[in-house]
């Protein structure tokens, strides 16, 4: 993968990224994210030639570089440079230098960050290739960014109401934990943080983190989770947020990321809204998003959705299309992206006197939000960041935020098969194509339950079919569930056990 990138940066004449971790997976896991050159994930065709390269035996690498050198028509004279950084587990380090190995095989040139959060990596590329124009290419840098822009939001805001500025953050014993104590120091009273789940005793993302609280609906390991107390979990390489509390009403409550993006988005709407300006704002998901949520967004908000593929790659893409894109994964991983159209004319309009006093402030409150997203990836950080200062503008406390809408029960199962490729979907993936019948089984079993929907969809990487279901009482979502299985196992070709 270093020599990849070398290859990568020489073709688009600009640094790449290479980030060294598994993310949400277990700590034995790992793996590499890389970095196109501003901040975004590497276009999907290379994705292909990456897979190439890393199956490639020793026989066959020669052959497969020169063939990927061929095919892209890459000038090998061509400067090279690839910026690198690592997460915390044990095999990160000797990964990390297996790669600058492989950068200087080709006669590439490294800078190394160390120890940085996948986000704050790819922050690191966009201001490299963008001489600083997006932000300082430092560590300290990004902190600055983003806490000088929360701060002076925060500051502008009138009345706090209910808001509480204490957050309590299970770090999945990654290395977001020491991250986050960093940018904390920036904050100073604006925002209260007390860390749990900082590496010094648990394992990374071993019952705790994002991932850890969405699925199993509960607390993570390492916090006491008392009423009223306002909480987030980040993944281990702190691109996903989740928030959750225990309510009033003495149970769990988790806010995924459908709940982040309805709140950011009907926030931004607001303002554009209040500016005057003329831009297309829209909110992309994945089948996975719940129900209620979308119907709040359309309905109430009266923000446009979009619905695309699961995997962040489609919902960035997707959200290009707009000039204010909002996209979240269910997971908690997600961001804003603004155009370049949408970002010169919300500047402009902060000092047009043309415009009314309240335009020029909803616009500057804009100009000022901006600096505080991380455009190139999600970003647990920025997130947090981003929810707390809206919440502070609301005035709202966590179970104001949670009552917007409720969530229709759900349930995900999986069913092993002989053959997943037999499963072929729309590209939204709400629809199965193939096999034949089974669209149709699903539309029958549906008919059945109140406010219901299900869907099926191959893994990427496994022989399993993954469904979905959802409906008005858990006990419906999970009969649904359970009936969509048997109907996936029956006509796509199950092993083991029938459901």
């Amino acid at each position: 993968m270093g020599m990849l990138a070398v290859l990568r940066s020489k073709q688009k004449k600009a640094s790449i990224g290479v980030m060294i971790t598994a993310s949400h997976n277990p700590e034995d896991d790992n793996g590499v994210k890389l970095v196109d050159p501003l901040g975004e994930m590497l276009e999907m065709k290379w994705e292909k030639l990456a897979t190439s390269l890393a199956n490639a035996s020793d026989d066959q690498l020669s052959e497969t570089l020169t063939g990927i050198i061929e095919q892209e028509k890459i000038d090998m004279n061509s400067p090279a440079d690839v910026v690198v950084a690592r997460d915390t587990r044990p095999s990160s380090l000797s990964l990390s230098q297996a790669l600058q190995c492989g950068i200087e095989s080709l006669n590439g040139t490294f800078s190394n960050f160390g120890l940085l959060t996948t986000p704050q990596l790819h922050y690191m590329v966009r201001c490299k290739n963008t001489r600083e124009g997006y932000g300082q290419c430092s560590e300290e840098g990004y902190y600055k960014k983003l806490s000088a822009a929360f701060v002076k939001l925060l500051k502008a805001v009138r009345n706090t109401g209910k808001y509480n500025s204490e957050l309590t953050v299970d770090a999945a014993n990654g290395v977001g934990a020491d991250k986050v104590k960093a940018l904390a120091k920036h904050l100073g009273e604006a925002l209260t943080i007390h860390i749990c789940n900082d590496g010094s005793t648990g394992k990374l993302n071993y019952r705790v983190g994002a991932d850890f609280v969405k699925v199993n609906q509960c607390s993570p390991d390492g916090m006491t989770l008392n009423q009223g107390m306002k909480c987030a979990s980040y993944d281990g390489d702190a691109d996903r947020i989740v928030y959750f509390f225990i309510g009033s009403d003495g149970k769990f409550h988790l806010m995924d990321g459908d709940k982040i993006a309805t709140l950011v988005a009907g926030y931004l709407q607001s303002l554009v809204r209040q500016s005057g300006l003329d831009l297309n704002l829209g909110l992309v998901q994945t089948a996975y998003a719940n129900g209620s949520s979308t119907k709040y967004i359309t309905q109430t908000l009266k923000v446009p959705v979009a619905c695309v593929a699961t995997g962040v790659k489609y919902l960035q893409a997707k959200a290009l299309d707009f000039d204010v894109g909002v996209y979240f994964e269910a997971n908690g991983h997600g961001t804003v992206l603004f155009s370049e159209n949408a970002e010169n004319r919300i500047r402009q309009a902060c000092s047009d006197n043309s415009l009314s006093e309240d335009q020029r402030r909803a616009a500057d409150t804009l100009c000022t939000s901006i600096d505080l997203i991380n455009q190139t990836v999600g970003d647990a950080m920025s997130d947090m960041l981003l929810v707390e200062m809206i919440l502070c503008s609301h005035g709202w406390d966590i179970e104001d935020w949670f009552t917007c809408y409720t969530d229709l029960p759900n349930r995900q199962l999986k069913v092993k098969v002989k053959d997943r490729t037999v499963i072929k979907t729309t590209a939204d993936e709400t629809q199965a194509i193939s096999p034949d019948g089974l669209q149709s089984a699903i539309d029958n079993l549906v008919r059945k339950y109140n406010s219901a929907r299900s869907f099926v969809r191959p893994s990427g990487t496994e022989d399993i079919v993954r469904i979905y279901a959802e409906a008005d009482t858990q006990e419906a979502a999970d009969t649904l569930a359970n009936e969509v299985c048997q109907a996936a196992y029956d006509l796509a070709g199950g092993i083991g056990d029938r459901p």
